[in-house]
């Protein structure tokens, strides 16, 4: 199955509101990834909500992303 990412919404307290193409939405926590590699930078608040839809994934600038099918499966399911 291939997961793509229709849209995002940057949460409180470093999560995401996936959307993906199937219309399923899912809350995915950011907070464990902030202390590794890349993501660091992503600590300042202003640079996370900055999150945006790139190539059918969640990205930054800077040419940070994250792994569609990680974020489908760790994200925690919403209702539509």
């Amino acid at each position: 199955m291939y997961f793509s990412v229709k849209q995002v919404e940057p949460g409180s307290d470093y999560t995401l509101i996936v959307t993906f193409a199937t219309g399923e939405r899912k809350r995915f926590d950011m907070k464990p990834f902030l202390e590794t590699g890349v993501f660091r930078s992503l600590k300042d608040e202003d640079r996370f909500r900055t999150a945006h839809v790139s190539f059918n994934t969640v990205a930054w600038e800077g040419d940070i992303d994250f792994d569609p099918e990680a974020l489908y499966q760790g994200g925690l399911p919403l209702e539509s």
